[in-house]
């Protein structure tokens, strides 16, 4: 499965757009990664521990959008974005969506 963000992909050729797809995940930290991330905080610089917490729910979303694409039959999507939103204190959802496409 070919995923971008642009809205062609070099040397091939969209033959039929499916539609959107998308894919979404909800994270937030546990007590002991919420401690890690205030000690983190009070001396300034990257929280790792919420940095991780995100980079796996983007890893998630972005798998989830890939299986919408591909129950769809798609060989690519194009246009993909990334949305991350707090739905509730230290609870953050990530949104990947994207247009599935056939290819020539």
């Amino acid at each position: 499965m070919l995923i971008t963000t642009t809205e062609q992909l070099p040397g091939k050729k969209v033959s039929k757009i499916i539609g959107i797809v998308k894919g979404n995940a909800i994270r937030s930290r546990g007590v002991g990664g919420h401690l890690i991330a205030g000690i983190e905080r009070a001396f300034g610089g990257e929280i790792t521990a919420y940095l991780e917490t995100m980079n796996t729910a983007r890893d998630e979303a972005i798998k989830r959008m890939v299986e919408d694409a591909t129950k769809s039959k798609a060989d690519a999507i194009v246009n993909v974005r990334l949305v991350t939103s707090e739905i509730m204190v230290n609870a953050a959802e990530v949104v990947a969506y994207g247009t599935a496409v056939k290819l020539k």
